[in-house]
């Protein structure tokens, strides 16, 4: 298979990040070199040491944290991009206290440096992040597919591509001259396999789609070996229709490919961990100081309406199947139930100030402690009680998939209205579905867009 395509898609990668880093390093050198003229008249040689040592530090941590990968959203990107900036100014700060140098320059100079700097970077990257965008838009459009198939994976994969608008469908060519064909008027019938030496030149075909099932292995493979020395693009879409796969990627193992069926999104990239964690972390403080007068009110309501502890600790499952205690606002009178039963209408065991606070979520606020103690994530599957955990196991496919990735006090099943009791199967199916779509989906931006949807969600009828 040849990949000349392939090899300039890594190029211009390679390129649009060096054009993006020169950018933002002239600028924030530029800042630098002005702010120390404008407090000291000069740029002593420490200062250009500072400079030195900033183009050193940046291009590793922009590289290794992928600051200007085409892929991402503008707002998962400045996501990064603003963490990889506070990480370089942190591993600076370190070599200046390791060296003791620290204290020959201006602390009002390198606090304006480290937030303009910051600001200037993120201007920048909006401009060219759109500049980038429109650049590869039109560079794929350029590209031109036949997908090898008739079938329903075929069918749907010209449905993404003509979605995405980045390539053009010439056509399809059918593997059998006695297919039954019906493509939905998404591009034109082109002919059998016996024409696509014919078609691609014609066509000017760049790459070639295998939408095969896994019944053809061995026409996939023969149809590998007869375009070796076509110069397209050759690229097999396996049929994992009916396999749930679980944030799946394709990797090389000492040279041979190989698929990850339940890959852990969040182990297998630790700036993407520590970065969510930062986050969580820091907003969950932030919560807790707001909400603080929330939390004594809530206390004293509890203490008045009824007997028993204010907080109430459940052992839930949390990352990795491990147990963890979760803390709630106690909204039940105490009794000792053999078996864990869900909240359901009017249920009895509710105390008055707890229907509310059970309403209004404000009984899962104790939560954002969890989150400090790392045991629990701002946004991610919600954790169920083990004794449920273990009915759902066996009814549910992938049912415990979800603990592959620290429990959230909100997720993208709660705002999408799978909040509340879960009296079926076919409930607790759907908000594991959700589960899994963000965990195969996960960004930061898809993060703040949970969160921001949440107090939107918070006063649903089915929560009792």
């Amino acid at each position: 298979m040849t990949e000349p395509h392939l090899y300039r898609r890594h190029y211009q990668l390679g390129m649009i990040f060096w054009i993006q880093w020169c950018v933002a390093m002239g600028l924030i050198l530029v800042l630098l070199a002005l702010l120390t003229l404008n407090k000291t008249g000069e740029i002593s040689q420490a200062y250009r040491l500072l400079m030195v040592l900033t183009l050193l530090v940046t291009t590793p941590v922009y590289s290794l944290c992928r600051v200007y990968a085409q892929e991402q959203g503008l707002i998962n990107g400045t996501a990064r991009l603003g963490f990889a900036w506070l990480l370089v100014l942190l591993v600076l700060g370190v070599i200046g206290f390791i060296t003791k140098t620290s204290e020959v320059y201006s602390r009002e100079v390198m606090l304006q440096w480290s937030v303009l700097g910051g600001i200037v970077q993120i201007l920048t990257f909006f401009m060219l992040h759109k500049l980038t965008k429109i650049y590869y838009q039109h560079d794929r459009r350029k590209t031109k597919i036949i997908i090898i198939g008739t079938g329903q994976l075929a069918k749907k994969l010209a449905t993404v591509i003509a979605t995405k608008k980045e390539e053009q469908l010439v056509g399809f060519v059918s593997l059998k001259t006695t297919d039954v064909i019906e493509i939905d008027k998404l591009s034109a019938m082109l002919g059998g396999i016996e024409e696509l030496r014919t078609l691609i030149p014609e066509y000017r075909v760049n790459k070639l789609y295998i939408a095969l099932p896994m019944t053809d292995l061995d026409n996939i493979e023969s149809l590998y070996i007869d375009f070796l020395d076509m110069y397209v693009d050759v690229i097999w879409v396996p049929d994992l229709a009916s396999l749930m796969l679980f944030n799946h990627a394709v990797v090389d193992v000492a040279g041979l490919s190989a698929i990850h069926f339940n890959q852990n999104p969040l182990s297998t990239y630790w700036p993407a961990a520590m970065m969510k964690a930062v986050i969580d972390k820091i907003l969950a403080l932030l919560a807790i100081i707001v909400l603080s007068p929330v939390y004594v009110m809530t206390a004293i309501a509890i203490k008045l309406n009824s007997h028993g502890p204010i907080l109430f600790k459940q052992k839930r499952h949390g990352w990795n199947g491990t147990v963890i205690n979760v803390w709630k606002f106690r909204s039940m009178y105490v009794h000792n139930d053999k078996q864990v039963k869900q909240a359901v209408e009017n249920d009895k065991r509710v105390t008055k100030v707890g229907r509310f606070i059970r309403r209004s979520s404000i009984d899962e606020i104790p939560q954002f402690f969890n989150v400090l103690m790392g045991d629990m994530s701002l946004v991610g599957p919600r954790p169920h009680a083990l004794e449920h955990n273990n009915y759902y196991t066996g009814k549910i496919i992938a049912y415990m998939a979800r603990h592959r990735i620290k429990p959230g006090i909100t997720g993208l099943a709660q705002i999408s209205g799978c909040r509340g009791e879960t009296s079926t199967v076919d409930q607790m199916k759907r908000r594991v579905e959700y589960d899994l779509s963000y965990i195969n989906n996960w960004s930061i931006g898809l993060d703040l867009k949970i969160l921001i949807k949440t107090p939107f969600s918070l006063f649903s009828t089915d929560s009792y």
